[in-house]
Formats: structure tokens, sequence, C-alpha cells
């Protein structure tokens, strides 16, 4: 099976894809292009996914950079492949030829570019990192690079939508005691239960960070068990592992 490649006109020309699970080696819960090294997957079936991502993107894999990400507000600003994956959740370059991958299965895959200055960024940015401000120090790193904020374009790829992320009281408390305005990212579900709006709070953060252009791809990880991996879902199903997504950029 191909793979199967989820693009957006506003990162054009920088080559770019918001995988989805076909097209992969992996099997039974994995079924498909799973990424996930950290998942109990077969190891020799990951390493083919990701040499298929390469390949796709024009690349070998050691030009292939992810990184062990941890829910932070850690950015990586890379201009080799590194030793090792580096400890952070944004990865941005200047240099050509390296591709930026982040894993997501539920939370936002976020792409940034400033084609102009040659600037691009990778985010893996989940409920907290997003609180925590990954997104607005990716900003900055890319700033210190020469890129400018009025011409950044960023895509926030396949997420869970709201409609399936049920959150609890303490949740909504968190982003109460950031900014009461985050009221407006929850609705009312059953119960005490509310349901989070992860790509529209995304949104937010980005244009009040004064990028030049925020879009979503209006995909639902958690809907679409064909297309997309998700944690979530998996745990409904009880499952007990689940694949992981990536999206990439490259210069």
């Amino acid at each position: 099976m191909t793979l199967e490649i989820l693009t957006s006109d506003s990162l054009s020309p920088l080559r770019h894809g918001f995988f989805t699970r076909k097209g992969g080696a992996s099997s039974g819960i994995f079924a498909g292009l799973n990424c996930g090294g950290g998942s109990s997957d077969q190891n020799q079936a990951v390493e083919i996914n990701r040499a298929r991502v390469a390949e796709a993107m024009g690349l070998t894999p050691d030009r292939l950079i992810s990184a062990r990400q941890a829910h932070t507000a850690e950015v990586a600003t890379l201009d080799a492949p590194p030793a090792e994956p580096p400890a952070a959740d944004a990865m941005v370059t200047a240099t050509p030829g390296l591709a930026l991958g982040v894993l997501t299965a539920d939370c936002q895959p976020v792409l940034m570019a400033d084609p102009e200055a040659g600037v691009i960024a990778a985010v893996h940015a989940g409920w907290r990192g997003a609180l925590d401000g990954v997104l607005d120090a990716a900003l900055e790193a890319m700033e210190r690079l020469g890129a400018e904020r009025a011409r950044i374009r960023a895509v926030i790829g396949p997420t869970i939508s709201q409609r399936a992320y049920e959150v609890g009281p303490e949740f909504f408390d968190d982003f109460m005691a950031d900014d009461t305005g985050n009221a407006r990212f929850f609705a009312n579900g059953e119960g005490d239960r509310l349901l989070f709006d992860l790509p529209g709070y995304g949104l937010h953060r980005l244009r009040a960070a004064g990028v030049g252009h925020a879009e979503w791809t209006r995909h639902c990880t958690y809907a679409q068990p064909d297309l997309f991996f998700s944690y979530r879902r998996t745990v409904h199903e009880g499952q007990a592992d689940y694949g992981r997504l990536i999206s990439v950029i490259r210069l």
C-alpha cells in the first residue's frame, strides 16, 4: 500500500507532509505506518516505516530527525543531524537537507516555515506543551535564525477534535489559572465533564503570537481509525499500546 500524505498549500513550496497510518510495514494494533520507536512495535518495522518517510521526503533516513518528546516547552535548534535525539518538543533549523519530524497520536503536530528566510520548525504541542508555551518558544527560536513572525506560516495537522476530547474540572482549572479567556475553548459535556478544543487553542496561541498565517487541516485523529492512530481511542478500546503518526518538514 502506498503512503498517504496530507499537505497544505500554505507551506508550499517547502517539502512537507502529515503522514497518515497508510502504507507502513507494521501489523496488528500498529498496522500501517507506525513511526514511534517508543511503542512496543517491532523495531525493524518502525525502521522500515521511517525509511519510507525519509524516501518520500527525498532524504536518507539519517537526515530525518525526531526528538525525545516529553510535553515540554523545550526547543532544539539544529544545524546537523544530532548524535542522539534531542530532548525537546520542538525543533528548528535553517540547514538545507534536514527534515524535522514530530510524533503524535492525538496531540497537535505543528509545522511552521518562513520560506523567505529559509527557517522551519516542527512542534509537538499537546495541551500541556501548548499551555506552557512550546509554540511561542519555537517562534522565538525561528526568529533567532532570521525568521520574521509576520512571514511565518503555521499549519496544525491531524489532532483530536473537541467532540472527542473529554476532560475533567481540574483540567479546566489549569487553563483558567493561565487566562480566564480560555473558557471559550471548552464546551459542556456529561456531568462535570467538559470538551476541550485543542486545535482551537493552538490556533489562538499562534495568532496571538503574531504569525502571518495559521490553519488546521481539520482532520480528527480519534474519529478516523483507518487514517490515524489515536491514544485516546486506544484507551477506550482497551488496547495495550498505540502507533504514532509522523509529521515532517524539510528545507
